[in-house]
Parts: structure tokens; C-alpha cells; sequence
């Protein structure tokens, strides 16, 4: 049925059309794309900011993230949704050892960024359990230069002395191109 013939008569949606031409133009591919995880827990020292280390990957279609330096580079321009879930648990503290301060960063090339804010959770509880806190955080990025690279650090601080805390192996990474 010409295009023409679609405009001049209506269309009944119950009937079964056959399209034999190409459709250029329409749908996309969400790639490249990466989800990462870390296989074991991560300890992290006190009062400085660690590179997350997420060294399994789930996926990664168009091989852009970096198992051996846990680095995302797409590659390319555009705009990517980025995720990430931070698990930081301490385990048995001390009255002493309050309050944590926990942080979750996004770097880009190599230095602390504001792409997606950085994420605070201040705990001071004194139960003296087994602490787990999750920080969540996504938006969507513009990579300007096909060069950028993207990275996940941690903080996590104690306001009484030295911190006790872990990346546990409920965290993930990842990445993947919006269609535009």
C-alpha cells in the first residue's frame, strides 16, 4: 500500500497489513552498555576515597568497561544513563567508633566529579550490630570526548578514630547509551 493510498483512506486497525519496504531511521540499540560487580568484599581505610573495585562483569556489550583498572570508557559521545549501588558495612563497633560518614563518587578522567552529586549517609546509631548502609545513585551523563572514563570511589569515614568498613558484593556499575 503506497503512502499515498494510507493518507486518503483511513486505516482499519483490525485488519493485517503486509510491509515489504525497509524502515531506515527508527529504533536503536542501547550500546554500549556494562553492569559490573565486585566478587568479594573491599576494605576500605579511613578518611580517603578508594576506587571501587568491581572486577565481574555481568555484561558488556562493546567491551567498555575495564575489569583490571574497574574503568568505564564508552568510547564515544553521547548521553549514558549511569548507575551504581554502593554496600558499605561495618561490623561490630564500638561506642567510640561513631559517627560514620559514608560517600559514593563518581570520577570522571580521574577526578572527583559532580556528574551525579555526591551521595552522604551519616549514620550514628549504637547498637553496636552489624552495620549496612546502601547508597544509590543514577542520572544521565553527557560524554563530550570519546576519551572519557568514568569511575566509582568510596568513602567512608569515622568521626571517632579509624573506620572498620567494606564494599560488600550487593554493589554494582553500570552503564549503557540512550538512543537519540
Amino acid at each position: 500500500m503506497a503512502i499515498t493510498k494510507i493518507q486518503s483512506e483511513s486505516l482499519n486497525l483490525a485488519d493485517t497489513y503486509d510491509f515489504t519496504g525497509t524502515v531506515t531511521g527508527a529504533g536503536g540499540a542501547n550500546t554500549p552498555a556494562f553492569h559490573a560487580t565486585n566478587s568479594a568484599t573491599q576494605d576500605l581505610n579511613s578518611g580517603s576515597y578508594h576506587k571501587v573495585q568491581f572486577n565481574t562483569e555481568t555484561y558488556d556489550d562493546g567491551g567498555v568497561y575495564d575489569t583490571s583498572n574497574y574503568r568505564f570508557n564508552p568510547g564515544e559521545t553521547g548521553r549514558f544513563f549511569i548507575y551504581y549501588r554502593l554496600g558499605l558495612q561495618t561490623s561490630a563497633p564500638t561506642e567510640d567508633k561513631f559517627p560514620y560518614i559514608q560517600y559514593g563518587r563518581l570520577y570522571k578522567n580521574g577526578n572527583q566529579s559532580d556528574l551525579l552529586g555526591e551521595l552522604l549517609v551519616k549514620r550514628n546509631t549504637a547498637n553496636y550490630n552489624f552495620q549496612e548502609v546502601y547508597l544509590h545513585a543514577s542520572g544521565v551523563i553527557n560524554v563530550t570526548s570519546a576519551s572519557d572514563y568514568f569511575e566509582l570511589y568510596a568513602l567512608s569515614t569515622n568521626q571517632a578514630g579509624a573506620g572498620d568498613t567494606d564494599v560488600n558484593t550487593g554493589s554494582y556499575f553500570g552503564a549503557y547509551k540512550l538512543i537519540s
